[in-house]
């Protein structure tokens, strides 16, 4: 078994640096908050800073928030880059600019170890079920190398490319799923206005052609209310603006994407942006002057 680091123990860190203590690893913990208790009764070994995991650890996964974050943990005072020595491997599973990941990993590389992009998606839901996709941007030998390892936090795990498309890949991703949510949410509440009960609305629609996961999931928490995160809107935001930025950079018009930006600034400007990402609804709601599920003004004269 090798040993290995895991950095950063969120709500997605954390069950993701679970899976491979309960795998037998030995796993080298560090986070900038206190390390959950779950964690080192399960056998994870503290460790006071990030440069401590590098020099313990032959790969050390990273979990965190915001491309900043990532370069502070990297190449900040007490940082993993102080660590490492030649041979050993970083694994970057935060979302971040895959400008940035690249310009990290070549200053990973002049140390003479590997850098692998390694973002992914599912949520706490698949955090905790070792269920999540994994969009991965690193040499070919890299990836068989380390492929079992991510077999234990995902099921659906693809080399995209080269170091950085890991990140277009989620970026892409993003896209797909804040216009899901905005779709999701314009329709229930055009249903809910309308007059029509919003979660009969969501069952008729599941057993058709506009199901999809987001609709099962997302729909259900819209109806019921629950923006308990799951997944923040203000990370969400971050992932947004990075597909803008992007696409600025690649001469690229993205209006939709474009437009759901605005719906999070909405819910960022009324303070909701630590909401789960479902409650991109209430933006809505707030434009509309209407609660979804509350009950519709007579129709009848």
């Amino acid at each position: 078994m090798r040993t290995l680091g895991f950095i950063g123990l969120g709500i997605m860190g954390a069950p993701m640096a679970a899976h491979l203590i309960a795998a037998g690893h030995t796993v080298h913990l560090h986070t900038r908050s206190s390390i959950p208790a779950s964690l080192l009764e399960a056998g994870g070994l503290a460790c006071a800073s990030a440069t401590e995991v590098a020099q313990k650890a032959d790969i050390v996964f990273l979990m965190l928030p915001d491309t900043p974050d990532v370069e502070t943990v990297l190449f900040g005072a007490n940082g993993v880059a102080a660590g490492l020595s030649e041979g050993k491997t970083v694994v970057d599973m935060s979302s971040i600019s895959p400008v940035a990941t690249k310009d990290f990993a070549a200053r990973i590389n002049a140390l003479g170890c590997d850098y692998m992009d390694a973002p992914v998606s599912g949520g706490e839901v698949g955090a905790k079920a070792a269920s999540l996709t994994i969009m991965v941007g690193a040499t070919d030998n890299t990836f068989a190398a380390l492929l079992p390892l991510l077999q234990h936090m995902g099921k659906n795990i693809t080399l995209v490319g080269g170091t950085g498309d890991g990140q277009t890949c989620k970026v892409a991703n993003q896209i797909i799923v804040a216009l899901n949510i905005a779709a999701v949410g314009e329709a229930l509440l055009f249903a809910s206005k309308a007059g029509a009960d919003p979660a009969k609305v969501r069952q008729a629609l599941m057993g058709g052609f506009a199901a999809s996961r987001i609709l099962e999931v997302h729909g259900e928490r819209m109806v019921n209310r629950t923006f308990k995160p799951g997944f923040r809107i203000a990370l969400h935001q971050k992932d947004i603006g990075l597909a803008l930025a992007g696409a600025k950079s690649l001469g690229l018009s993205l209006p939709q994407t474009a437009s759901v930006a605005q719906l999070m600034q909405v819910c960022a400007a009324h303070g909701l942006e630590q909401s789960d990402h479902s409650g991109l609804v209430q933006a809505l709601e707030i434009m509309g002057n209407h609660q979804l599920g509350a009950a519709a003004p007579s129709h009848t004269a």
